[in-house]
């Protein structure tokens, strides 16, 4: 068996994965700051450290001894970097170097870094595959495909084995759901559970694929023994149901019986209007298959929601920018 560092463990998917490890009868130590995540998503039996990855040395000490290092920590917003460069570049590209410092400095053995399918940017064609010439068009996509840059030099250099994995748009219970900056489909349950119409960025045609967590768990935990993952990128989720945004929001007020009439307001600046990514190279190296449709994700979702009960949407994060391009919903707290 064997020891797994898990950075961002109380966010949506580090504690999944660390229950998949836990189950698999590996011992698992893991961090975060949480800002991202609740802390009650830690598994009782992982061992649970607070502690922000800009902190290098304390870093070092904690991950001392464990052999696999998944790295799922980061402020994963893509809408907000535009409006806060500072804070999410440097919770996502140098937290991402000081992960993989540790890491070598500490002697693992692999490291798993969970990217983003904002790498892409905006390309001629899609799905999405991995061997696509990355054009990412935000300071969140920036930062991500430049943390995959450094990790694979210092990969070369030092010998720590390096698997690149691209989970996108994953959904289901666990997931923040009072933090107006992200998690589309979460924002919109939160509202309408509420009463309250959800809010909708541009025209609504943006073309996304979602993906369930139960779907995408099971990969990502063989990438920690084998050997072919080794110097690969995978892209991880469904390819077989991509759905606009005007009509994610009709099928979570079917499922709800929520009297739809969205709000529609200005589109953000640099968003990505079709997104959706192949998943023909993790069916091949791993079988994935996808297992659950868009509604039964949304119906679990729901149920997750319904079950801690709605909340407020909490502004935890500063605006570094505020210009007549910031989104309202943010700078007059709409949400």
């Amino acid at each position: 068996m064997a020891k797994i560092f898990i950075t961002g463990i109380a966010g949506f998917l580090g504690s999944h994965l660390a229950d998949k490890f836990l189950s698999l009868g590996h011992e698992v130590v893991g961090v975060d700051n949480l800002i991202g995540g609740y802390k009650n998503n830690v598994p009782d039996k992982a061992k649970f450290i607070k502690l922000d990855l800009l902190n290098l040395d304390e870093l070092v000490n904690v991950m001392k001894g464990c052999e696999i290092i998944y790295h799922t920590a980061c402020t994963a917003y893509e809408g907000l970097s535009v409006f806060s460069p500072s804070l999410v570049s440097k919770n996502t590209f140098q937290i991402s170097v000081n992960a993989f410092t540790a890491a070598i400095k500490v002697k693992s053995k692999r490291f798993i870094h969970c990217s983003s399918m904002a790498r892409y940017g905006t390309q001629d064609i899609t799905p999405f595959t991995e061997d696509m010439i990355c054009k990412p068009q935000d300071p969140y996509g920036i930062a991500k495909y430049g943390a995959e840059l450094m990790l694979k030099n210092l990969s070369e250099t030092h010998g720590l084995e390096l698997v690149i994995a691209v989970p996108h748009n994953i959904i289901g219970p666990r997931q923040k759901y009072d933090d107006p900056f992200r998690n589309v489909a979460s924002i919109m349950i939160n509202l309408m559970l509420q009463g309250r119409q959800p809010i909708i960025y541009g025209d609504g045609k943006q073309m996304r694929c979602f993906s369930d967590i139960n779907d995408d768990i099971d990969c990502l935990a063989k990438f920690a023994f084998s050997k072919k993952a080794v110097g690969e990128i995978f892209n991880i989720g469904p390819d077989e149901e991509p759905v606009k945004i005007i009509q994610l929001a009709e099928t979570i007020a079917n499922t709800i019986g929520f009297n739809l009439d969205p709000i529609f307001m200005p589109g953000r600046p640099r968003e990505v209007k079709y997104a959706t990514c192949s998943a023909d190279k993790i069916r091949k190296y791993f079988g994935y298959e996808t297992k659950m449709t868009l509604r039964e994700s949304i119906v679990n979702l729901v149920d997750y929601i319904k079950t801690n009960g709605t909340k407020e949407f909490s502004y935890h994060l500063p605006l570094e920018i505020v210009s007549e391009k910031t989104p309202k919903t943010w700078t007059k707290k709409i949400f």
